[in-house]
């Protein structure tokens, strides 16, 4: 079999749809678990829509995605001479013609059929005339579509298709002002940039039969099809923002990595046993078409998050480390000091474990991003009353000469909270606020380590308003 050739080919309509992001996703997997390519075509006939800002969206998106491609990215709007040529091509070879129907007489023939009951697909008086005959005119080229017969559409997802030919009309290909039509273009675009497969929403299956007939015609290959089911919401209706986020850069705004959302995105519609967790390197290998399902997978926000979160959970420390500091930059519009990001590094130990978002992570994480003075919200300050502090004033010098170890600061908070007739539990709100400012944080003796003495004692001051 010759190399396996994929591509994605979105419109630029401004962000990039979770939809595309997965087909992009299974293109990408198919192509690179099998040593093959991956394109990039923006389809930008639509001019108003258009825009550098709404091609460098997308870009952007199959970036963070983490999905690479090969060679230039290409334009559709910028091939119209050549699709304009293939047009041509078929002229020539008596695949295509002329027709110099008006609009008001294409809805006249069809008006006049609906009345009748008959089919309403138009058919050309143009179609068998002579050339010499044609006027002086505007006119489109619509290919000759067989009239009788079938066509028939071996999907790799949706199985046998059969479509009766005499369903099918003489499409147009190029149109009155001598642009191409979209079908003619991904046609000729597919072919030139050697596609092997074309794997794309089944909202697309109806094209394929239209598609069909321009490399017939041609006697091109026609490559391999495997239209993929939509995404619904959980309420299986189509997913809009009804249902949430829709598009990849909220997702990315909100701080999911992009390892979990490639595992969520595979998981959507395709299986491999019942593996929900997996890797790149497991996707890579086990990705196929035949495990994609027929029916509309359904957007689970919490299976999401609980894929993101094992991502977290197993990520390599520096990496990870890496990610939050670009996310937290990102997000505050600032940068963690070297001081911190120590700390943070330090600490990740306590800090991934149940965290589903780097948002979530860098919330627990605010006992170590946080600054003298700390800002003690409402429910902590509560904790930091007369007893509170009083339990403070007695650890603290205690904590000076400690061996700064779980071991040793468990056995000298215990034995402080016995002193005040209290369990630990109850030193540990005041200390929990002193030392971050917050009622829900990792356990006390984990801030402590991670914080080191210094800082331990001189948050705890602070409280005490030393």
């Amino acid at each position: 079999m010759s190399q396996v050739i994929t591509r994605i080919a979105p419109s630029p309509t401004g962000f990039m749809h979770i939809g595309t992001a997965r087909t992009a996703l299974f293109n990408w997997l198919y192509a690179r678990g099998r040593g093959g390519k991956f394109y990039i075509r923006i389809e930008d006939t639509d001019r108003k829509r258009s825009t550098t800002e709404a091609k460098r969206v997308i870009i952007d998106g199959l970036g963070w995605l983490g999905l690479d491609y090969d060679g230039d990215i290409i334009s559709q709007f910028e091939r119209a001479p050549r699709h304009i040529e293939i047009a041509e091509t078929l002229l020539k070879n008596g695949k295509a013609y002329k027709c110099f129907c008006s609009n008001e007489e294409i809805q006249k023939f069809k008006t006049e059929a609906q009345k009748s009951s008959k089919s309403t697909l138009f058919k050309s008086p143009w179609r068998n005339t002579d050339p010499s005959k044609h006027p002086n005119g505007p006119y489109v080229i619509r290919i000759k579509a067989p009239g009788s017969g079938e066509t028939i559409i071996q999907d790799k997802v949706q199985g046998k298709i059969v479509i009766k030919n005499d369903l099918l009309d003489d499409m147009v290909l190029v149109r009155s002002d001598g642009s191409p039509v979209y079908m003619l273009a991904v046609v000729v675009d597919d072919h030139d940039m050697g596609v092997t497969h074309v794997i794309r929403g089944d909202d697309h299956l109806n094209n394929a039969a239209r598609q069909n007939l321009i490399y017939k015609a041609m006697e091109w290959e026609i490559p391999v099809y495997a239209h993929i089911p939509l995404i619904h919401g959980e309420d299986g209706k189509k997913m809009s923002k009804r249902h949430g986020a829709t598009s990849i850069e909220e997702y990315e705004k909100k701080g999911y990595p992009a390892s979990g959302m490639r595992n969520y995105l595979a998981r959507l519609g395709w299986s491999h046993g019942d593996d929900e967790y997996f890797n790149d390197q497991q996707a890579l290998q086990w990705f196929d078409l035949h495990n994609i399902g027929k029916s509309a997978a359904r957007f689970d926000l919490k299976k999401l998050q609980f894929l993101s979160g094992q991502h977290i959970k197993n990520a390599d420390d520096t990496l990870l480390l890496n990610q939050i500091i670009d996310f937290y930059s990102k997000d505050k519009k600032s940068i963690i000091s070297t001081e911190k990001v120590e700390l943070l590094k330090s600490g990740l130990y306590c800090l991934k474990d149940r965290a589903k978002t780097f948002a979530e992570l860098i919330e627990k994480a605010q006992f170590i991003l946080t600054e003298l003075p700390i800002q003690i919200s409402s429910d902590a300050e509560i904790n930091l009353d007369k007893f509170g502090l009083k339990m403070l004033e007695t650890l603290t010098p205690q904590l000076h000469n400690v061996r700064w170890v779980r071991e040793d600061l468990e056995h000298v908070c215990n034995s402080v909270a016995e002193s005040c007739g209290v369990k630990f539990g109850k030193l540990a709100s005041p200390m929990r606020s002193a030392l971050s400012g917050q009622t829900k944080t990792p356990s006390v003796f984990d801030m402590m380590l991670v914080l080191g003495r210094d800082i331990t004692i001189l948050r705890l001051n602070s409280a005490q308003g030393i």
